[in-house]
């Protein structure tokens, strides 16, 4: 018999959510021996009622199952159960983890994750500030785990390839439904360099309460939370107040106080919080064993921006004076020691090539696809 008949055969009994699910493995140590026992035994364990119990000796597994394991297998995906030896160790303490997961790529049991969440509709800030963090982390020999949701998901896993390390991207849907579809390059690269994840079954669609259900894994694998960019009802604040009840380390990246894409970052903070301004801020809250197996991070951090060769000098400079914030351009001028007349012509010409934009009230900025 297929050793994974009976992990999705006790999975698809009803009434067995993943808590019981991983009460009756605690008990039992395998599936097998599950429904092999009797009902005064399946009794003992907290939660289980006398219906339930019967109901798991009863039920038949459902024909479908296989066809899903044969499936997996025939893609070249894995199945990784709660007791395998790669399964994410911290998000196997947690009350409630999948029961096994579906991997694309390779998961490293003994990686130091954190996780880097934020809005689906950052701003040039958060992006850049994302993937400098994140690729810092990765130089640093930190897993990023993230959502590959738009936004500051996408940054983070950008991010950590930039740093030239593994990331891990934790899907809402199955394999067979990749969400955000424009993802679909992104997920190969996280695959080839570390590896997608996802408790659901292969067709599986990207319906909304996936998502939450899906927050408890990102942080339960990893040490701590990292949000980015996240209004006081983004859905980053779950994946917060996860992490908060899974005993894990909650950082928060501010904003501009003037912009209310950062407010539930802000009120994070305010609640206790770690500040972060640099990856080594996040490095210092881990334990001294962890510090101790990573290598020295350099003075300077990464800088994902890099000035494009084709600029001239004086455009060069401009670029190098300018960020995602938008400044307006008599502060430019300042920063830039250039007259009005000279400065407006060579903020036209960057325009036209499309590396800065400009906003109402003469605002201009760093546009955010020339970065990284």
């Amino acid at each position: 018999m297929d050793k994974l008949l009976p992990w999705f055969h006790l999975k698809s009994v009803p009434g067995i959510g993943n808590l019981l699910f991983k009460r009756l493995i605690d008990h039992f140590e395998s599936p097998e021996r599950i429904f092999q026992t009797t009902p005064a035994d399946l009794l003992r364990v907290e939660g289980l009622s006398p219906r339930l119990a019967a109901a798991i000796l009863q039920h038949k597994m459902p024909e479908n199952i296989q066809k899903e394991i044969d499936l997996v297998r025939q893609k070249g995906y894995q199945i990784v159960t709660l007791l395998a030896s790669d399964y994410p160790p911290l998000l196997r303490k947690i009350a409630d983890p999948p029961p096994y997961l579906y991997v694309h790529g390779k998961l490293d049991p003994a990686a130091h994750n954190i996780a880097v969440v934020g809005s689906r509709h950052a701003t040039a800030y958060g992006i850049l500030t994302t993937k400098r963090l994140c690729a810092d982390l990765a130089a640093r020999n930190i897993t990023v785990v993230s959502g590959m949701a738009r936004g500051i998901d996408t940054a983070a896993h950008e991010g950590a390839l930039l740093g030239q390390g593994p990331t891990v991207a934790v899907l809402g849907s199955g394999f067979d439904r990749i969400y955000p579809a424009e993802n679909h390059r992104l997920l190969q690269r996280i695959a080839e360099n570390g590896a997608v994840i996802s408790e659901f079954p292969l067709a599986t669609k990207p319906e909304a309460h996936n998502f939450p259900v899906r927050n408890r894994i990102i942080s339960g694998m990893s040490l701590g939370a990292v949000v980015v960019e996240a209004t006081r009802k983004s859905g980053s604040l779950i994946t917060a107040r996860l992490a908060v009840e899974q005993n894990r380390e909650v950082f928060a990246v501010p904003g501009s106080i003037q912009s209310f894409k950062s407010t539930g970052t802000h009120t994070l903070i305010k609640q206790g919080a770690k500040l972060v301004e640099h990856a080594q801020d996040i490095l210092d809250e881990l334990s001294p064993a962890l510090q101790a197996s990573l290598p020295v991070l350099p003075e300077n951090p990464t800088d994902t921006r890099k000035t494009p060769s084709s600029l001239s000098a004086d455009e060069a400079l401009i670029y190098e004076a300018l960020s995602p914030y938008p400044i307006h351009i008599d502060d430019l001028g300042r920063k830039t020691g250039m007259d009005s007349g000279r400065l407006c012509g060579l903020l036209l010409q960057l325009e036209l090539k499309g590396i800065v934009q400009q906003t109402a009230g003469k605002l201009f900025s760093i546009v955010v696809k020339q970065i990284g």
